[in-house]
């Protein structure tokens, strides 16, 4: 389900001279170093609502498919956040919920000033806020979070234009959260295609290995098939995507693979632009890549192939079987 935070159109139109014009960090840039900020104020929230014990949690779907107060707050945190500053970019989160006014505490207007003082690729610099569309999972690895598996929940942000995924936000609330008391509790990634990825320290998997991440709580015959074609020395079984994707870039496993319906795009906007602006690749199970455009079906139906390298090993490993099974878009 989803809530659409489409913004309108600012009617007020500040004059700004030419020069001003000229040194104001490019819309792109902006809208990511909001994004940061706005991420590390939805970890924090999402820690808050767990010390408060009133997790809220409520079925949508079924008993893997859960909803909580973390949710709930954090998306509404972001969706009102980043309307505010940028009213034409077109925001849809994953969570359905009522309009309704925002409390200001869950306002974040700050920004990331190291991400400003980064140049914007060229190929990006001139780009207007209604061409962007930004793809919203509050918390990503909801049952994980109500299991206490608390290593497994991220947020995510991702940023598309012309249906690529171009820059994505993702926070890791309880990052280091195994560490003690004196450990520094959280994490935020962040990647712009033709400028990289930052906050983690890129690895690659061990020469030769072959170690598969996969769904934890999604699996069928088809994921295990999958699975199993891909002749693994190891299987992790986590839950979310998004830390699926910080697996795979910081050595952990060297693909993710899900052969089925279930992610959607709010899953693997922010994800897949990390990756990609590392050199990895995230496509369906046909090896074709998903479109991030306001009006794309939600649902990615063919699944998720994702590997930091050798990705067309992985693809020519999958069944023959579960490619007749999962419809390509």
């Amino acid at each position: 389900m989803n809530i659409r935070c489409s913004g309108h159109i600012n009617s007020v139109c500040l004059s700004v001279s030419a020069g001003v014009m000229a040194n104001r960090p490019a819309v792109l840039m902006r809208l990511v170093a909001s994004a940061y900020a706005v991420a590390e104020k939805a970890g924090t929230i999402v820690q808050k609502v767990l010390q408060s014990g009133e997790l809220g949690i409520v079925e949508k779907s079924g008993a893997n498919d859960l909803q909580t107060l973390a949710d709930r707050l954090v998306q509404k945190s972001i969706c009102a956040s980043l309307s505010k500053s940028f009213p034409k970019v077109t925001i849809i989160g994953e969570e359905e919920l009522p309009a309704e006014a925002v409390e200001e505490d869950l306002i974040e207007n700050g920004q990331s000033s190291l991400i400003l003082q980064k140049s914007c690729p060229d190929e990006y610099a001139s780009l207007k806020e209604e061409e962007l569309v930004v793809w919203v999972d509050p918390l990503d690895g909801t049952k994980e979070y109500t299991e206490g598996l608390l290593d497994h929940v991220t947020v995510l942000i991702g940023i598309a234009y012309g249906g690529t995924a171009i820059a994505g936000v993702i926070n890791q609330p309880f990052y280091n959260y195994q560490m003690g008391a004196g450990a520094s509790l959280g994490r935020t990634l962040w990647g712009v295609l033709g400028l990289g990825a930052f906050g983690f320290q890129l690895q690659e998997v061990p020469d030769g290995k072959r170690i598969i991440t996969t769904t934890r709580s999604h699996s069928n015959k088809l994921v295990i098939d999958a699975v199993q074609a891909m002749e693994p020395h190891d299987v992790i079984r986590v839950g979310g995507a998004g830390n699926k994707i910080i697996q795979l870039v910081e050595g952990k496993a060297s693909a993710y693979v899900f052969a089925s319906p279930g992610c959607k795009k709010w899953d693997t906007c922010a994800p897949e632009a990390i990756l990609h602006a590392v050199g990895g690749k995230l496509t369906d199970m046909h090896g074709n890549a998903y479109t991030y455009d306001a009006n794309v079906k939600h649902m990615n139906s063919a699944g998720v192939l994702a590997a930091l390298r050798n990705h067309e090993y992985y693809l020519s490993r999958v069944p023959q079987a579960v490619l007749q099974a999962l419809p390509s878009n």
